[in-house]
């Protein structure tokens, strides 16, 4: 299960190694073949580890390179050990079962190995003298072998291989077996002649399996203490049968009461017979059955007294005969779940929060069909009400989406409930640790399925996160998927727009090596299509306005991105997108701010010097967008491009003089206390226009810059300012014969706040 404690140093450094095999435990030979060096002994304990830890990183890391030549590292006993190991799903193959034939497993569990084949029964039986446990759950095809029928070279072409059932294998020889599952074993397999050898079984699992006849259970009714039939259509004979097998402990006869037609109906007889002879029963799951006849008290005795787990005031009356409460008692979707009294320490059920969790807890191994409803359940409970048992519940989705990542009904309903179970009212409770658990189970689910929903609901569980900081762990994984699903052609409109929400968040307050790998991965030229498609619907939308916001933030302080910008035609669609919108002040002001950052790269700035562009920036200076913001903006455009200075002022109209004189006059009708609709991270780009004599309104604006923030946001801009180095450079351009007198006292103010502000905040304690 997830975990919220701390990560222990012998799960901190298998992680280290499986990630790092060449650097640490292996070199490569011939380059390409893994081999472990000749001087490592490995016990048990760590190679059972990286063996297991391996198999979940091949399955839930998308950035994890499984290795071909992995398993073979255990092939050797000499050098390393292994007694119990989990392998699941497609990552094991035949060949990785016969590298580590050699070792004397204790346990060996195989859940939904679908590329085992009969080739695997053989290495089974070279594990047959130590094996103790073993599980083929879900291994579908390990009693098929190719048989070709032609059996020579020329007739492969006609007679291709073809599947064949394999009849003759047994567990002889599987001496110490005591617990094996073969839930889900192919149909055709004779179970009872496959399990006869097996002299003291102790549990057994034959889920989904369906068996007329199960007398065979009775050889070890001295030895069996577990045994589950989930799924099977039980009659009469079976109850019989399982009435005799006296030593049991645990029965779990439930189905899924949505996969098929059932006959068998359990009765108040029925359980009536289970507790008189299964006298050691301390767990029965029942969970999915209709009830042929009443099981249950008077309505009137059942709601009397305090809710009470003591067998002789259960609500179901043939639990009255117990001689002391169950520890597991399945009800889920059956109507007994909802009773008073249920002589049961944990109950699986729908009635309750613990109910569902517990469901969730007992099934999310093998029945994926039934945790995909019970999550459905806790969605309901986190949407309506407050979730009790946060973080037990919080841990078991996201074990269930771990163990499904393949699941589209899990995924989906486990991605929902994740949107609720970490949204702000919970956000104290979770630990960074849990949180990034959560992020790498929502990317899972984006990168597996690009299905509507599944998608919606994991972007909007990445919105309840604080972004880009809690994201960054993983930022370029997040990038790429966010990415994927706006390059998709036919996109859901929901979607497009949490998207480009995450994608402007992403790129915002992030240091320029991020920006320069997410404009490499296409973020630029992602967003110009959306505008792009935008425009052609004649749309101002927030996608369209989100879009032109993060291009704003991706190319703050970034050359190679505002290259982009200008190399993919944005010039183009900015002229295209403010002659269509022309009333729409955001779109306006986050277009400007782009320009800005544009137009800071000196290399770049040539391709703004035409007739047309400067015309434009000029006409906005008169703008009254947004407040000052679009005006403000052009103005930096324009104070950038002034400060090349004359000569490089290649355009006749409008005359550079013109330009200036409309400058001056913007940058005089803007109140300097104006809040503002802006984020500076760093003030070099304005910096770098103070110390100059070739554009006095260039210095101006940047000296007018300064003064705002540092009066209206003093505990932000004072510091910064600071720290950069500014207020050498505000002396200095005092003492400037070229500055303009109006800038000089400017100049003065933003000394004297940030001098009244070091004052404040000095720390005068002893």
């Amino acid at each position: 299960m997830a975990s919220d404690s701390p990560e222990t140093l012998m799960a901190l450094c298998t992680d280290y190694c499986l990630r790092n095999l060449e650097g640490t435990l292996c070199y490569l030979l011939d380059n390409e073949t893994l081999r472990l060096h000749p001087d490592i002994f490995l016990p048990s304990e760590i190679c059972d580890k990286l063996v297991n830890e391996y198999v979940e990183l091949v399955k839930t890391d998308s950035i994890f390179e499984p290795h071909e030549s992995f398993f073979t590292l255990f092939s050797d006993p000499r050098s390393t050990r292994l007694a119990r190991i989990h392998l699941r799903e497609q990552i094991v193959q035949d060949q990785d079962l016969e590298a580590i034939r050699k070792q004397d497993l204790v346990e060996l569990y195989l859940t939904n190995c679908e590329k085992l084949t009969a080739k695997s029964l053989q290495t089974l039986v070279s594990f047959s003298h130590t094996l103790i446990s073993l599980s083929l759950f879900g291994c579908c095809n390990i009693f098929y072998e190719e048989e070709n029928p032609g059996g020579c070279e020329d007739d492969c072409l006609v007679n291709p291989t073809r599947q064949v059932l394999v009849k003759d294998f047994t567990f002889e020889g599987f001496s110490r077996l005591r617990f094996l599952n073969l839930g889900r074993l192919i149909e055709g397999v004779n179970v009872e002649t496959l399990l006869r050898p097996l002299a003291s079984l102790a549990a057994l699992d034959l889920s989904g399996i369906q068996l007329n006849d199960v007398g065979f259970l009775t050889q070890w009714k001295d030895s069996l203490v577990s045994l589950v039939l989930y799924n099977m259509d039980l009659s009469e004979e079976h109850i019989q049968v399982i009435a005799q097998l006296r030593k049991l402990r645990h029965l779990d006869i439930s189905r899924d009461h949505l996969s098929s037609y059932y006959k068998f109906k359990l009765t108040r007889r029925v359980l009536n017979l289970f507790v008189e002879n299964l006298v050691n029963l301390t767990s029965l799951d029942i969970s999915g059955h209709t009830m042929l006849e009443n099981c249950t008290i008077p309505s009137m005795e059942e709601k009397m007294g305090q809710t009470s787990i003591e067998p002789a005031k259960s609500s179901i009356a043939p639990f009255r005969g117990l001689k002391r409460p169950l520890q597991f008692l399945g009800l889920f979707e059956t109507s007994l779940c909802r009773l008073t009294h249920i002589p049961a320490y944990k109950v699986s059920g729908d009635k309750n929060e613990e109910q569902v969790l517990n469901a969730i807890e007992a099934y999310t191994e093998h029945r994926p069909e039934i945790t995909s409803r019970a999550i459905n359940l806790l969605f309901d409970i986190a949407r309506i009400e407050r979730c009790s048992q946060l973080l037990r519940a919080l841990q078991l989705v996201i074990t269930a989406l771990r163990c499904h990542k393949d699941d589209k009904n899990i995924q989906v309903t486990g991605s929902a409930a994740l949107f609720y179970l970490t949204n702000s009212e919970y956000r104290m409770e979770q630990s960074v640790k849990l949180r990034r658990q959560v992020i790498q189970v929502v990317l899972n689910g984006m990168e597996s399925y690009q299905e509507v929903t599944v998608q919606r609901n994991c972007c909007l569980t990445l919105c309840n996160f604080s972004i880009p900081e809690e994201l960054e762990f993983q930022y370029r994984r997040v990038n790429e998927l966010l990415l994927n699903i706006l390059n998709q052609s036919r996109q859901d409109e929901s979607i497009q727009r949490i998207a480009v929400h995450l994608c402007n968040a992403l790129v915002c307050q992030v240091d320029n090596d991020h920006k320069e790998a997410v404009g490499k991965m296409g973020f630029v030229m992602t967003m110009l299509k959306l505008i792009q498609k935008k425009l052609a619907d004649k749309t101002c939308d927030q996608v369209m306005e989100f879009s032109w916001s993060a291009l704003w933030n991706i190319t703050d302080e970034t050359p190679d991105n505002c290259e982009m910008f200008l190399n993919y035609s944005g010039m183009k669609l900015f002229l295209e997108c403010l002659k269509e919108f022309p009333e729409k002040q955001e779109l306006h002001r986050n277009m400007l701010g782009l320009l800005g950052n544009v137009a800071e790269v000196k290399e770049l700035r040539p391709q703004l010097m035409t007739s047309q562009f400067i015309s434009v920036f000029s006409n906005l200076l008169e703008s009254k967008a947004d407040g000052i913001e679009v005006s403000y903006n052009a103005c930096g455009v324009l104070s950038h491009i002034m400060f090349d200075g004359p000569e490089a002022w290649g355009i006749c109209e409008p005359h550079r003089e013109e330009v200036v004189k409309r400058m001056w006059a913007a940058i005089q009708s803007w109140d300097i206390n104006s809040r503002r609709n802006i984020n500076y991270r760093s003030f070099e780009p304005i910096l770098r226009l103070l110390p100059q004599g070739i554009s006095p309104v260039s210095q101006h604006w940047a000296t007018w810059a300064l003064y705002n923030l540092v009066s209206v946001y003093p505990d932000k801009y004072c510091p910064l300012l600071i720290k950069e180095g500014g207020i050498p450079l505000l002396k200095d351009m005092i003492k400037m014969a070229s500055a303009r007198q109006e800038t000089k006292e400017m100049a003065r103010k933003v000394i004297e706040h940030c001098s009244n502000f070091k004052e404040e905040n000095m720390d005068t304690s002893r």
